[in-house]
Order: C-alpha cells, then structure tokens, then sequence
C-alpha cells in the first residue's frame, strides 16, 4: 500500500458527505468548527468569498477548491463586508448526499459543492496533522487534470443521482480526497518541505514504503538505510530531518497506530496483532501499546467496540 492511502485508512472514520448548495445574494454563512472531521468547498457557478477564522477574505471563482483539514471554522459570503448568519447545513455533519437551495434572496446566484470527511483527532497522522489551516486550489486552465473530472462526475452525481448514486459518490469523495491531497503535496508552496519533501525524497520514501508494506519485519536502522541505498549516518540524518522523528521512532509510532487499526477492525488475537507488527510477544506487545495509547490493548478494543475509546494518547 502505498503511503498516503494508508495514512488516510489509519484515520477516516465513518462515511463522507456531499451536497450542492444554491446561495441567492445577499447572503452569508458561517460555518462552525467540527472537531474530527475536514471539509471542502467548491464553487460550480457564481463567484463568492471565503471569511477564515484568521487573517483577510479571500475572493473565490468558478472552480476553486478549498480545503479545511483539520475542521476550522470559517465563513462563506457574497461580499467579504457581509454579515455571516448561523448555518443551516453543514454536510461535514450531515450524512448522506443532498442539494439545497436557499431562495430567500433573489440576487447572483451562487452554487457550491461541498462536503467533508470523519477524521478520528486521536490517530492523526503528521502527515496530514501538519497541513495547513486552509489550502486554497485556485482553478487554472491544465491544472490537476485529474482532480478536475473527479469535481464534475461529483457534481454530476450529486445534482442528478441515479441508481447506485450512495456507491458513486462515496467512491468519487474518496478519490477526490487523495488528488487533492496529492494536488497540495505536489505543488510549488510545499516543495522541499515537510512530509511533501519526504514523500519526493527517493531515499526517505523507500524507507518509508518498506516501513508500511511489512510494519512486522526486524528492521534496523541500517536495513533501512541499505532499503534506501545510503549509508547509515547519512539515512538516519536525512529521515529525521525530512520526516520530524528518527526512523525507528517513527516504525514503533507507525507498528501501534497499525496495532490500533487491526484491534478496531478485526477480531484478531492479541498476540497475532503483536506478531503482525513486529513484536516476538504477547506482553511485549502489551507494554509498548499502554506506553502510546494509554491503556492496554484488550481494554482499548473494548472501549473501540462500545464507542467509548478514551482519548488519552501521548
């Protein structure tokens, strides 16, 4: 599995959402931060602006994407001096695919797509936990070809769904999620830094994929540097560097939150979930999971399986 999708498998939780929205001027909208979860705005038609919670507005036309990946709150408008009144839907909240159309008003009509996805705020991944607050895509003709025809078959499928419509659209947020994603990653603001460097780096990103593909094997440091066909002083400066931990800090960070994923999903014995991810014991197993997650990991499968998981983790 490639890394980026097994990030984001280690940290959606339930189903995304979609709808289409018709704003009718003058209007303004504010939209509440939603711990767990990240949203996005497009705009299919119109033009309108963009209230963050901190810093100036910011004006968006036909195409634009925003992406808000940690839940912050912010506000949609049809002048950046509007008042912003309390939401009446927010699909990051709301299940399911819908349209609505506010007719209140009988000014520039301005559609949006939006939606938004259930992050679980206790697996966070720094990968996506340093993302910024807001990432702006602004349309621009041959940009992200890709992530363009996943908009319009989204769209598409929202505005005039047909049979297997809840199938589509699930798939189509999916997909759209890693181009986006992709999109930011890829781009000019990130190159050379962070997690965008690290994923670019040929070095670092074998031995990240080695560390993903088999999280069980014995690796050393030095089986990741030969992995990454460096020597082991050079490998282990530039994986701490780029990737913000030591490279086995990071695979017991990644064999636990791999632990945790398997003890959600599956009714897996303790000791075959260890030996999955590398522990040659039950009770090893045991220690190094409470060490991370706080609580032993029959306890925490428990917890997961009633709903009631604490959120304690350091």
């Amino acid at each position: 599995m490639d890394i980026l999708s097994d990030v984001l498998a280690s940290v959606r939780t339930g189903r995304p959402s979609s709808a289409t929205v018709s704003w009718h001027a003058p209007w303004g909208e504010r939209f509440p931060e939603v711990e767990g979860s990240a949203g996005f705005q497009i705009i299919v038609q119109g033009t309108c602006w963009l209230i963050p919670g901190q810093g100036e507005p910011v004006a968006l036309n036909v195409g634009d994407v925003v992406f808000f990946p940690h839940g912050h709150g912010y506000g949609l408008a049809d002048s950046p001096t509007r008042a912003l009144s309390e939401p009446r839907c927010d699909p990051t909240v709301d299940a399911g695919l819908f349209v609505k159309d506010f007719i209140g008003n009988s000014g520039q009509k301005t559609v949006t797509l939006c939606g938004g996805y259930r992050l679980d705020p206790g697996r966070a991944h720094p990968l996506l936990r340093d993302l910024p607050e807001l990432i702006h895509l602004p349309a621009r003709l041959g940009h992200h070809p890709r992530l363009r025809a996943t908009i319009d078959l989204l769209a598409a499928e929202v505005d005039h769904p047909g049979v297997g419509a809840d199938t589509v659209v699930l798939a189509l947020l999916d997909t759209m999620l890693v181009y986006l994603l992709r999109a930011w990653f890829t781009g000019p603001a990130e190159s050379g830094r962070g997690w965008s460097a690290a994923l670019s780096d040929p070095a670092v990103s074998a031995a990240l994929r080695a560390i993903h593909d088999e999280p069980g094997r014995p690796w050393t440091v030095q089986s990741l540097a030969d992995h990454a066909r460096l020597s082991r002083a050079a490998f282990a400066h530039r994986f701490a560097t780029l990737v913000g931990r030591p490279p086995l800090t990071y695979l017991t960070w990644w064999r636990l939150s791999t632990a945790a994923r398997l003890l959600r999903e599956s009714d897996a014995p303790l000791g075959e979930i260890g030996a999955r991810v590398g522990y040659t014991s039950e009770f090893a197993f045991a220690n190094a999971f409470k060490r991370e997650y706080g609580q032993p990991p029959g306890r925490y499968r428990r917890a997961e399986t009633a709903g009631r998981v604490s959120p304690e983790r350091h």
